[in-house]
């Protein structure tokens, strides 16, 4: 997956625009991380307070808080960051209930691409993480066990850039404080919510229209209530396009989009090997299956 474009420079617009992954937008209406991870909290973070001389518990951190982690695994909680994007993919991923070490779960996910049009190799030597490639004609009439791994298969927004914490607290509901050095903190943030997945293409489609780059524009985030039928909460994301333009800084935006570039390349070589490691595993398998019927014959 190429991503060799290392200059930023508005002039060739169009050419750094695919090269960011902002085209898909206009169309239609274990891997060691350096990046902060991004997610909104949906239950919120519970502590513990002396209210007449009893300890209550008390939610501490809000639920529908955005949530980041750090490298160190540090957790940072903020309403209303600000984000400055660098770059955007997309891939594929699914998560299983066994399959990972100890008998864990595990996720099964594609290499990141500008879009999600052709075939994507997956950690496990598959393609999609086992969905069906090109457009699915009749799906009522699939048999069900597909339907449900259709179903279970999520399409995912991925966002990099540089976050800004407005008023972050920590996991005690208490204020926390940046090291001014790494602040904005780059970040991932992956998007796998079907209604948050559209939401945040919204912005960078107008962008597209604008003839902004993502790091030209601050995107303003909060979050929205929604429930399903149970009454159970969850939250998806709200953005704010900012009406400033950001001035381009060289050579530290461009430092910053090879950086992603890099971290990108790093992620897609590790599932490429992944992808070959299953595929030779599978292979291995059916000549041992093959043999073991033959010897039996």
């Amino acid at each position: 997956m190429s991503t060799d474009i290392s200059t930023l420079n508005t002039s060739n617009f169009n050419q750094l625009a695919q090269a960011m992954g902002m085209e898909a937008d206009t169309k239609t209406k274990k891997q060691t991380s350096t990046l902060a991870r991004l997610k909104i909290d949906h239950s919120g973070v519970m502590g513990e307070t002396e209210i007449k001389g009893k300890k209550k518990k008390v939610e501490v951190v809000d639920a529908g808080s955005f949530c980041l982690t750090l490298p160190d695994d540090t957790k940072l909680y903020d309403s209303n960051p600000k984000i400055r994007l660098f770059q955007q993919k997309f891939m594929y991923k699914r998560y299983l209930t066994s399959g990972g070490p100890e008998g864990k779960g595990m996720f099964v996910k594609t290499e990141m691409a500008n879009d999600l049009k052709g075939d994507l190799r997956d950690n496990t030597g598959g393609f999609n993480c086992g969905k069906p490639s090109g457009w699915i004609e009749d799906y009522n009439s699939l048999p069900q066990d597909q339907k449900d791994l259709i179903k279970s298969i999520k399409r995912v927004r991925v966002l990099f850039g540089h976050i800004t914490l407005t008023a972050p607290v920590n996991e005690k509901g208490e204020s926390a404080t940046l090291d001014k050095a790494v602040d904005p903190i780059p970040f991932i943030y992956e998007v796998d919510n079907k209604e948050a997945f559209k939401i945040m293409g919204g912005p960078i489609a107008e962008m597209v229209k604008q003839k902004f780059l993502l790091p030209q524009k601050n995107l303003k985030l909060g979050t929205e209530e929604r429930s399903i039928a149970s009454g159970a909460k969850y939250y998806v994301p709200s953005v704010e396009l900012d009406s400033g333009v950001v001035e381009l800084k060289n050579p530290q935006d461009e430092d910053t989009f090879k950086d992603f570039n890099a971290w990108i390349e790093g992620y897609n070589s590790y599932i490429a090997n992944a992808y070959s490691d299953s595929a030779k595993k599978d292979e291995n398998n059916l000549v041992n299956e093959f043999v073991e019927v033959t010897e039996a014959a």
